[in-house]
């Protein structure tokens, strides 16, 4: 028994008081509050709006073929939305 609370006392001990892991930093070094989102490197244009939500219109329509049992016309969609458009998407 006591060597168990021996250990869960060191291992508190290497944690800090704040219970955080070792060389973690927290608050103000950070950041803190203000700094915003980071930058993504992907501008986000009306075009890229436009054909995105052509992917998804394509796609839930892929979805909807799929559903009432067509074999050709859903999955042409489904890939012509996920493997065409979504990447064009997103694409600069």
């Amino acid at each position: 028994m006591a060597k168990r609370s021996e250990r869960r006392g060191r291992k508190k001990a290497r944690q800090g008081k704040s219970g955080d892991a070792p060389g973690t930093r927290r608050g103000r070094e950070t950041g803190g509050r203000g700094s915003g989102p980071p930058a993504t490197g992907l501008p986000f244009r009306p075009l890229n709006a436009v054909v995105g939500g052509a992917a998804l219109v394509v796609v839930v329509a892929g979805y909807v073929l799929l559903g009432q049992g067509s074999i050709t016309a859903a999955p042409i969609l489904l890939v012509l939305g996920y493997v065409i458009l979504f990447p064009i998407a997103l694409a600069k």
